[in-house]
């Protein structure tokens, strides 16, 4: 992922109306996502695009996670 798009992204997981999804996505952006492949790089993306509440409750075990993409990095946060 190129800086700009990295930055881009980080943004979008800072600015969020749930300080605990702010805390979790930047958390977990700082500590693993370079350890992450460009596919998973991309579902995380696309996860951080999610509507806040709809992503705090799959963030949170609220919600099964039933995308097969998302699965692997819904669980690392899970655990972050």
């Amino acid at each position: 992922m190129e800086r700009a798009e990295y930055e881009r992204l980080r943004w979008r997981c800072i600015r969020r109306a749930l300080l605990e999804l702010d805390i979790a996505l930047t958390r977990f952006l700082d500590e693993q996502f370079d350890q992450l492949n460009a596919e998973q790089q991309q579902v995380f993306a696309e996860l951080a695009d999610m509507e806040d509440h709809d992503l705090w409750y799959l963030i949170s075990g609220q919600a099964e996670c039933e995308d097969s993409r998302y699965a692997p990095i819904v669980a690392l946060l899970r655990k972050s």
